[in-house]
């Protein structure tokens, strides 16, 4: 997958832009507040229908404007070209894909986003929700099954929470059945997933923190030695004491460890923030093997985090790793010794007008 072209109109300060992108590193410049983010935002909402910079993505449309449209022409790994777009107003969110409306998990086949920036550390030292986002966004794209089960077993959870809620205790075992069909089969593709991301990510911490002692963990959400029906008949009690689901695929975690100790109890903020690389690099590398359609990674701002020697480190990683990047900093000069690049351009951004340099 490469962006050929690229269209904003109305992302925040972004009134229109169009540019032709590299294939491959695409480096934007700009003062702080000049739009450098928005344009990322903008490619993270092509990609997945929504804003990493606010829960409600209609504050992502620029002031006195009724909507906000991306598109682009997108090349496909098979060669052909593909015309993707979404606008999205007040009331709706509208997605076409090659003249044809489309639902946002189309969308986010069509256009793989990877998204990293300063808080991303938060993969480490924040709850275990964030974790399993980051898990299943991986399975997501790594086995097209896992949506629909995870739908279904999200749905048996949410109803088994109102029936516990309300103390309707004669129908929490037809939903039991579903939660534990459904919730078994999300539980192993969590645990497949990790296996196979495990290698990968061994490899790539191997050589960002120059060390072999790092382990990933999986915390399926409940004890195994007992199977997930067995666990909810044994809290029933106490669920409905409470009003909600104590064990389950919903309280899965994973964790990294330096070693056998949790890494984020003996890991420096930058030594963090390089091993949150490591494992959101590593999910890109196993969704280029395996995806019909290669990633597109956004970083923003994360070169003002990393000393000279990890710049120079990652733009080489990334120089390699056969994926189109779009990184931003305040200075041409941050992004460290761009010699090494073969392919990439170099974008500026003011008063929310691009423009290539």
């Amino acid at each position: 997958m490469t962006l050929l072209k690229l269209d904003v109109f109305s992302v925040r300060n972004i009134h229109s832009a169009s540019l032709l992108p590299s294939p491959a590193i695409n480096l934007i410049t700009g003062a702080n507040a000049s739009g450098k983010s928005s344009l990322l935002e903008a490619i993270f909402i092509l990609g997945r229908a929504r804003s990493f910079r606010t829960t409600h993505i209609k504050q992502a449309i620029a002031f006195d404007q009724p909507n906000l449209i991306v598109s682009a022409q997108n090349r496909l790994s098979n060669g052909s070209v593909s015309n993707i777009g979404i606008q999205i107003d007040n009331k709706q969110c509208e997605i076409r894909i090659d003249q044809e409306n489309k639902q946002k998990a189309d969308l986010a086949y069509a256009l793989p986003v990877q998204l990293i920036h300063p808080k991303s550390y938060r993969l480490l030292d924040a709850g275990p929700q964030i974790r399993r986002e980051f898990l299943d966004w991986g399975i997501f794209n790594h086995n097209r099954n896992f949506l629909p089960n995870w739908r279904k077993f999200s749905k048996a959870l949410q109803q088994r929470n109102v029936l516990l809620k309300s103390r309707q205790i004669k129908q929490i075992s037809a939903w039991d059945k579903e939660l534990v069909e459904y919730g078994c089969l999300v539980n192993d593709f969590r645990k497949q997933y990790t296996q196979a991301l495990e290698p990968v990510f061994l490899e790539m911490a191997g050589q960002f923190l120059k060390t072999e002692q790092i382990d990933l963990g999986f915390i399926c959400g409940w004890d195994e030695k007992q199977t997930l029906e067995q666990v909810l008949k044994a809290d029933l009690e106490k669920d409905i004491r409470y009003g909600y689901t104590h064990s389950g695929p919903h309280r899965a975690d994973f964790l990294t460890f330096l070693n056998k100790r949790l890494a984020k109890d003996y890991l420096s903020r930058g030594q963090q923030k390089l091993l949150v690389l490591a494992l959101m690099l590593s999910q890109v590398r196993l969704l280029n093997r395996e995806a019909q359609n290669s990633c597109c990674i956004l970083i923003d701002d994360l070169t003002a985090e990393l000393d000279t020697e990890n710049r120079v480190k990652l733009l080489e990683y990334l120089s390699l790793l056969g994926c189109q990047v779009f990184m931003t900093a305040t200075e041409l000069a941050e992004f460290g010794d761009l010699s090494a690049l073969e392919n990439y351009k170099v974008f500026h951004v003011e008063h929310g007008c691009v423009r290539q340099l």
